[in-house]
């Protein structure tokens, strides 16, 4: 069984002790999150799709740790102007464990 929930403005499909990151999550590791946007929850013929969210469904996670993603580089240049401008960016994310799914 799968579901699909909506978290820091993405969609992600989870299944049971399934390890995912996302967006950054307030609280320490070890705490436990639960997850209430839930767009779609169940298995093959018997899925069940909300609109636009499945009623009394939750997504239960544990936070395993915070950390910071990939550097990301946004470089601007202006072509026989001697314009450079180099900018860098690492998004602060939470790796969480899949703990039920219902």
């Amino acid at each position: 069984m799968y579901a699909i929930i909506s978290t820091g403005g993405k969609q992600l499909k989870v299944t049971n002790d399934e390890v995912v990151a996302v967006e950054r999550l307030a609280g320490n590791a070890g705490d436990k999150v639960t997850f209430d946007q839930v767009l779609a929850v169940g298995e093959g013929a018997n899925m069940n799709f909300g609109s636009p969210l499945v009623e009394g469904a939750k997504v239960e996670a544990e936070i395993v740790e915070h950390f910071r993603g990939p550097k990301l580089v946004a470089f601007k240049i202006k072509r026989r102007k001697g314009y450079r401008l180099r900018k860098g960016h690492r998004q602060e994310l939470t790796k969480i464990k899949i703990l039920s799914v219902g």
